[in-house]
């Protein structure tokens, strides 16, 4: 255990009560979980938030159990997410640059895609924790160990060299 879930003694109505909300809410979890966080990480995310539901007394205390399982797959994720931004940006996959925040047609989506993976590696890594993770440039500076104006200086490179790209393509 991680230590931040009380350790405790399931007792058969628990039990039980968890196999029902399991039975009932996986499916429909699951299906959540693989539109929000791709299915690569959909059914270890269910297990992991049922396994955190236990503690809760489904028959008694949850009012809302659709909302109260989502918040815990939420943090979880979240969670999973920071663990993971402390790893180099090196091997950047196609999961990661398609969890980009705007909805594009699908060959701009493409073209952005191959301009980014085209893009040196320093100045990969700064544009996709600002613009795909979401972290100023302070938490960039922080986290690669990096001057502030280092960061501000790849981060200005790396838009240029987007902008252009992608303003090639369109003509």
């Amino acid at each position: 255990m991680d230590g931040s879930t009380p350790a405790f003694e399931p007792s058969p109505k628990l039990s039980a009560a968890l196999d029902r909300v399991f039975r009932r809410y996986h499916g429909w979890l699951s299906t959540m979980l693989r539109k929000r966080y791709g299915a690569a990480a959909a059914e270890d995310l269910a297990q992991d938030t049922f396994l955190r539901a236990a503690r809760y007394r489904f028959d008694d205390d949850v009012r809302y159990p659709k909302a109260l399982l989502m918040r815990i797959a939420d943090n979880l994720a979240r969670d999973q997410q920071r663990r993971d931004l402390s790893r180099p940006l090196d091997n950047v996959d196609d999961e990661t640059l398609g969890s980009v925040g705007y909805p594009a047609p699908q060959v701009e989506a493409v073209t952005f895609k191959e301009v980014l993976l085209a893009l040196p590696p320093e100045l990969r890594d700064v544009f996709i924790l600002s613009h795909v993770e979401g972290l100023t440039y302070a938490e960039i500076a922080r986290l690669k160990g990096l001057p502030l104006t280092t960061v501000h200086h790849r981060m200005r490179k790396a838009l240029e060299r987007v902008s252009a790209a992608m303003r090639d393509e369109q003509d």
